[in-house]
């Protein structure tokens, strides 16, 4: 028996004001070139998925409403006749190649429950066994969550996770990421390589995205995070820059690679729609004892290392976990709700035995580690 071909998975973003024109209309010059990009890579023996933004945009323009409306009905409608068309012209663009693509349409509700996740994966394995490309959205539509906090690099983060893919590139209207803003800095510089993301990266990728998009390159380091803890590299790149996509596939990134020298940990499915698979519903404040603790002992957090708690959640929901500075180290499953770990912050387990109304949080830890995932 021959050796056995080691598989490739490439998960590709498409940012609004890459795939659209100045009028919100559909570039098929570009979409041109990016299946032709992709129909290459094909060749070469890459399962591909593309995640698309647009929808409102280009439903928008097909509408000939000129400025983008705040009501919820309107960019929901638009997000209807959108749709339809980036379909079609992905359908169109790819068939010149023989290939089919099909139409996924997600919502955080989709993924959040695990069960619905896991069979979200099964189907994307067997459209890319079929030789599919599918065309990821969130469906705007019907989730009104989305539309307004929803962001594509989130979702193209999630579906990497979901296909176990080797590559994530994010295809922007920016080369990269770069020291300070190149639109206010003639001397920014783009970095061409993050190895860890720390306060220092969080703080030059803040600011605002394009007036199409609703992500800035905020949402896209936040991405990064989670791609370098799950062990996938990731990429942002000029989406117009020729082979800017194949380039980054092939080894010869164009714009900026996050990527770790190895896996921090194992990180198992269930982590990984953690973070990605649900919204935050608060957050808690670690002390410094307990933030070491997490990152370097992979410990269980424990009432006594809570210093603050932030917004109101129940029990099981999802919550952030930040340090003193305010940075998110990670994220897990509370096993109370803020009221109760509001009273509970920062006493020992000896303290809350004592206590008739928080003594079962004396044997049980806030957030248990296996529903627990760091990023370092």
């Amino acid at each position: 028996m021959g050796a056995s071909v080691e598989r490739k998975r490439l998960v590709v973003k498409i940012g609004s004001s890459t795939l659209t024109t100045s009028d919100s209309s559909i570039d098929h010059a570009y979409l041109r070139d990016l299946s032709q990009q992709l129909a290459a890579l094909k060749g070469d023996g890459w399962q591909v998925v593309v995640v698309s933004s647009g929808a409102i945009a280009c439903g928008l323009g097909r509408l000939g409403i000129d400025v983008r409306p705040s009501d919820m009905p309107t960019l929901q409608a638009a997000a209807s006749v959108g749709q339809s068309e980036l379909a079609g012209a992905y359908a169109e663009s790819f068939d010149e190649y023989g290939i089919a693509t099909s139409l996924v349409l997600l919502t955080r509700r989709d993924t959040a429950d695990r069960e619905s996740y896991l069979h979200a994966r099964d189907t994307f394995d067997r459209l890319l066994e079929l030789g599919v490309v599918p065309v990821v959205n969130e469906n705007d539509t019907v989730s009104v969550e989305q539309i307004r906090f929803g962001d594509n690099d989130s979702l193209a983060a999630l579906v990497a996770c979901l296909v176990d893919a080797t590559l994530l590139v994010i295809a922007s209207d920016i080369d990269g990421l770069y020291d300070a803003n190149p639109a206010k800095d003639a001397g920014a510089r783009l970095i061409p390589k993050v190895a860890a993301i720390g306060p220092d990266i969080i703080a030059v990728a803040g600011g605002a995205g394009s007036v199409a998009g609703s992500g800035g390159m905020l949402t896209k380091v936040r991405a990064a995070r989670v791609m370098m803890a799950a062990g996938i590299p990731m990429a942002i790149v000029n989406g117009k820059r020729p082979h800017a996509i194949a380039d980054a596939a092939e080894g010869r990134c164009p714009g900026t690679m996050f990527s770790c020298s190895e896996r921090p940990h194992t990180i198992t499915p269930k982590k990984l729609w953690l973070a990605l698979g649900d919204s935050s519903r608060g957050s808690l404040v670690v002390d410094e004892g307990a933030k070491g603790a997490l990152l370097r002992r992979g410990s269980s957090l424990l009432a006594v290392g809570v210093s603050e708690v932030k917004g109101g959640f129940d029990v099981d929901d999802i919550v952030d976990i930040e340090d003193v500075r305010g940075f998110v180290i990670g994220r897990g499953k509370v096993s109370a709700g803020s009221d109760e770990i509001a009273l509970a912050k920062g006493r020992t387990s000896e303290e809350l035995a004592a206590n008739r109304l928080l003594s079962y949080l004396a044997e049980r830890p806030v957030v248990h580690r296996d529903d627990l995932i760091v990023f370092e």
